[in-house]
């Protein structure tokens, strides 16, 4: 097993990377326009992109200062909204047994919705090796780091809600929920997800409502899934 990143290992990130890579040039021009406009200067959302690196927390948060949300408030509505890492690091961690802490430390950094997508499917195929892995995460994130700093430099340029920029994050995950209907359990899973989410929302205030759904119907579907009664 390789110490280091290889040219095939770049290679095969790269490959796995550049769907998300393009996806994530618009929706990273989007947040940063939304952030100019919020009043935020580039290098905080350089600091921003850097640091947090998770699209739909950085929404939020962008929404939430433009609103005149406390700071306290930010902080516990994002960490919220990120507690669906703790989910994917965990499903992910099946195929990366007997790796180093340091890498670990660098791998979980780069863990995204989308890139959680696209590794469990090339680990699933069992010829995925965890460098390759590493690749498609830097590469999306340097895509993601450059995108949104330009959206903040090219922000004064364009018209307050041009282009349907607010329903951008939206249109992608509804891409990302496609992509993962591969079977009668997977669709249940969303349509359970929908559903509580929704309750959720309706009875119950604040955004506890995104982490609740996932993980309601997450457990169903796995124990739906272990019984036997949905393939």
């Amino acid at each position: 097993m390789p110490h280091l990143l290889t040219r095939k290992n770049l290679s095969e990130g790269a490959t796995a990377a550049w769907p998300i890579c393009i996806g994530y040039v618009p929706i990273g021009l989007a947040l940063g326009v939304l952030a100019q406009k919020a009043g935020i200067p580039w290098w905080a959302v350089a600091m921003m992109s850097l640091l947090v690196f998770a699209g739909s927390a950085q929404f939020i948060c962008v929404a939430m200062i433009a609103a005149g949300a406390s700071i306290p408030a930010i902080i516990f509505t994002t960490f919220v909204v990120n507690l669906r890492h703790t989910l994917m690091s965990s499903a992910l961690a099946v195929y990366l047994t007997g790796v180093s802490r340091k890498f670990l430390a660098l791998f979980s950094y780069g863990i995204t919705d989308e890139s959680f997508a696209i590794n469990m499917t090339r680990f699933r195929s069992g010829s995925w090796d965890h460098y390759s892995a590493l690749a498609t995460n830097q590469l999306a994130n340097a895509t993601w780091v450059l995108a949104t700093v330009t959206g903040a430099l090219l922000g004064q340029f364009v018209p307050q809600g041009a282009f349907g920029i607010d329903y951008a994050l939206t249109g992608m995950f509804i891409c990302l929920l496609v992509l993962q209907l591969q079977g009668g359990i997977y669709i249940l899973t969303g349509l359970l997800a929908a559903g509580i989410s929704v309750s959720w929302y309706l009875s119950i205030p604040g955004d506890s409502y995104i982490v609740g759904a996932s993980i309601c119907a997450a457990t169903v579907g796995f124990l739906l899934q272990r019984r036997g009664r949905v393939s």
